[in-house]
């Protein structure tokens, strides 16, 4: 019945849509036939042969003159798109530089950058940006830049993607000046009749006076993100590209050791295991067209990859984390099928990690990119036995296309997990957003998982998924969005990442924000109020009913202030544990708590983020405190940490839950090549101290260099039964260099 509903309201909605409006107009790019010398300084002639791109003010004063003078002057040759920037300043003096590091996400440091949605989709897109020091920062944009929560932030930008490109900075008298190529080779776009039309945004940070300018004018009322979502974007056109199609062959030699503490069958003793590294693979990248790019992988290792950040659970669900490495980074957004928050279809992290532990992986390949109208996606890969898991073969294929307007899209996606011993399982499901009228969407997913022997129960329903969310997109006015979500008891995709599982029910959420224009101090401000309620399948019991109501603001100055209250009734079906003393019977809970978030300006060389939830915590009562620190102490200085207090107590059976967890993060860049950091991590609910030690020189993209050491401590309260007590329980070493060679 659910299913017919879902195509009912999907053909309605359908039948709403307008016919494809007539193209904007579109910037033609000039094409440069003078050599250009890549300096950070661009010579007049090329200057005036560019073509001219004005930028408006974004932020705090919308539609207000920007406060700086800003020229960019963009063209195109046989291999590079050229960017080329003037930034002024009325006082040189407070020009803001804070780091040099790759991919450094601070927003501490006055940057420009260029957006580019290379098929024109309206979805998609690639970051790239600068800063004073000359830093490099890109990143992948996918969903349209709508915000996807993790514990690390929005996965819906990709900051672990990286490509070929070169920046060069350079001082002049009242500012500084940008040169950026972009190799053509490096992008993925489509030719229709000689033309190639991509998106383009431009954007220009001005810390000091906490100002964003774009090209083109972007409304905030768009959201946080506006500044970077590619259906905003404005099309460019260029003429007569024929990009060269290189072949990337990256060898990798890796050596090293590892020390780990066993313990031995008896209990009694820790018995050290030495395992010396040496060993080394292959990764190689052919653009097969403008289109399309096969990644090949052999040995693959991810030896170089930060750590993750540790983190306290306090509730009943798996945690989402992000994927951070570099092989299954290209078009990562084409293998998207997310069914609601962090949920999806295909996650990659189940390839080659075993509960947070890295299983070799033999290799692999993936082909991404256009066929005609189609976004494809194929991926196949081979681990090796761990412990009591086989070697396993992941394959996932994903195509999708865009229908009826620049906005929407149908697709499908298929996945299977193959181990050697037998085992299979698949997952299938086709998905759709499609822009109704003005800001309003409808999303809808459905997908199936097979059993543990490969096949679908005769009763489907128990496999199967199915998600229906109606939403209007903006930030100032009345927006809303309103999902319907079941998940059946058997829907568990092997390749995918499900927090709850077995439960069906409705989320609603509506907000309305204001925009107060330029007299006022504040940037924004919107009221918000949700509702919650979600019953279990396997005996219609309660899951969750949650109430909502808040305010979120956000000042000209960059200060930041989120409260939202809640009133909570829960059903635990199975008791579950914080700790070993203090659990949460099963039964059903009503309580109330006050959730908030404060943060100072990001613009400033001191940043705080102070996280505060408190009140009742089902029978019990929780105070939780996250204090986030970051000091940029020069361009070469960064310290940053966070320290985080979770107190449950449960009066009534005299059950206390305390947690503390401290991170410190310290960044040394010698310069835009050279860098050090160090991330300390405690984390008393595990009783372990965990350091990481990572310096990387990378005098060319593609070519590496790093050292990289890894040690895990056992803190003094550490339960060892009846063991001595070691000095580190794990240890590691190594020394990675990797060499790309373009043929």
């Amino acid at each position: 019945m659910f299913l017919k509903r879902m195509y009912f309201v999907l053909a309605f909605g359908l039948a709403l849509q307008p016919i494809r409006a007539a193209e904007t107009d579109i910037l033609p790019i000039v094409k440069i036939s003078e050599l250009v010398e890549f300096n950070g300084t661009t010579a007049p002639n090329i200057w005036i042969l560019s073509t001219p791109v004005n930028l408006q003010t974004h932020a705090p004063n919308f539609g207000k003159s920007p406060s700086e003078l800003t020229e960019v002057r963009m063209g195109y040759d046989d291999k590079y798109l050229w960017v080329f920037a003037r930034l002024h300043y009325t006082d040189h003096s407070k020009i803001v530089s804070t780091s040099k590091k790759r991919d450094e996400e601070s927003r501490n440091s006055d940057s420009f950058g260029i957006i580019l949605d290379t098929y024109d989709d309206n979805e998609s897109g690639l970051a790239f940006f600068t800063t004073p020091s000359g830093q490099r920062i890109d990143y992948a944009i996918s969903n349209d830049a709508n915000f996807r929560p993790s514990p690390t932030g929005n996965t819906a930008l990709n900051y672990s993607w990286n490509t070929f490109w070169d920046v060069k900075t350079a001082a002049i008298a009242d500012g500084w000046s940008v040169e950026m190529r972009i190799p053509f080779s490096s992008l993925r776009f489509q030719e229709k009749e000689g033309k190639v039309k991509m998106g383009l945004i431009l954007n220009r940070s001005i810390s000091h006076c906490n100002e964003l300018d774009t090209y083109p004018e972007i409304d905030p009322k768009y959201g946080l993100f506006a500044a970077v979502k590619p259906s905003l974007a404005q099309t460019i056109e260029m003429d007569g590209l024929k990009p060269a199609k290189p072949i990337y062959i990256t060898p990798y030699v890796l050596t090293g050791i590892q020390q780990n503490q066993v313990l031995n069958e008896a209990g009694t003793k820790y018995n050290q295991d030495n395992k010396p590294q040496l060993t080394g693979g292959l990764d190689v990248k052919y653009s097969l067209n403008s289109n399309l790019t096969l990644d090949l992988t052999a040995n693959t290792d991810f030896a170089q990859v930060e750590a993750d950040d540790e983190y306290v659970n306090l509730t009943r669900y798996s945690m989402y984390l992000p994927e951070k490495r570099m092989f299954f980074q290209e078009r990562s957004s084409i293998f998207g099928f997310n069914m609601g928050q962090s949920q999806e279809l295909f996650y990659s992290r189940r390839i080659g990690l075993n509960n947070g532990q890295p299983v070799r992986i033999f290799g692999g390949a993936r082909l991404t990119g256009r066929m005609g109208k189609w976004d494809l996606g194929l991926l196949d890969m081979q681990t090796e036995k761990y412990d009591e898991t086989p070697s396993e073969n992941f394959g996932v294929l994903r195509a999708r296309r865009q229908v009826f307007n620049p906005n929407s899209y149908v697709g499908g996606m298929l996945t299977t997990r193959i181990g050697a011993n037998g085992t299979s399982s698949m997952s299938y499901g086709t998905d759709g957003v499609f822009r109704l009228f003005g800001d309003d969407y409808l999303e809808t997913r459905f997908a199936q998982t097979t059993n543990a022997d490969g096949k679908v129960q005769a009763d489907a329903k128990e496999n199967s998924f199915a998600y229906l969310r109606w939403e209007r997109r903006n930030e100032e006015g009345f927006a809303y969005n309103l999902t319907y979500s079941y998940s059946g008891l058997d829907f568990n995709p092997s390749t995918g990442f499900m927090s709850k599982l077995g439960i069906a029910g409705v989320d609603l959420r509506t907000q309305y924000g204001w925009l107060p224009g330029e007299k006022s101090k504040l940037q924004s401000f919107k009221l918000t109020m949700g509702y919650t309620n979600m019953h279990r399948l396997i005996d219609s019991g309660l899951e969750n009913l949650w109430l909502s109501g808040g305010f979120s603001l956000m000042t000209k100055t960059g200060w930041n202030v989120m409260t939202s209250v809640f009133h909570m009734k829960e059903g635990i079906r199975n008791e579950f544990k914080l700790s070993a003393n203090a659990v949460v019977p099963a039964g059903e809970y009503t309580y109330q708590n006050l959730f908030s978030i404060i943060s100072t300006p990001f613009t400033k060389p001191a940043v705080l983020e102070l996280t505060i939830m408190g009140g009742e915590f089902y029978d019990g009562t929780r105070a939780s405190v996250t204090a986030e620190p970051t000091l940029n102490l020069s361009s070469s200085f960064q310290l940053g940490g966070s320290y985080s207090f979770n107190q449950v107590k449960f009066g009534s059976r005299n059950q206390v839950f305390t947690s503390h967890l401290a991170k410190l993060k310290f960044l040394y860049m010698y310069n835009t090549k050279l860098s050090i950091s160090s991330f300390v991590q405690y984390n008393n609910v595990n009783s372990i101290l965990i350091g990481n030690l990572r310096l990387r020189y990378n005098p060319r993209e593609g070519n590496d260099f790093y050292l990289v050491y890894n040690e895990i401590r056992p803190s003094s309260n550490y339960s060892f039964g009846n063991a001595s007590s070691v000095s580190f329980l794990n240890r590691m070493i190594l020394l990675k260099y990797v060499h790309t060679f373009k043929i």
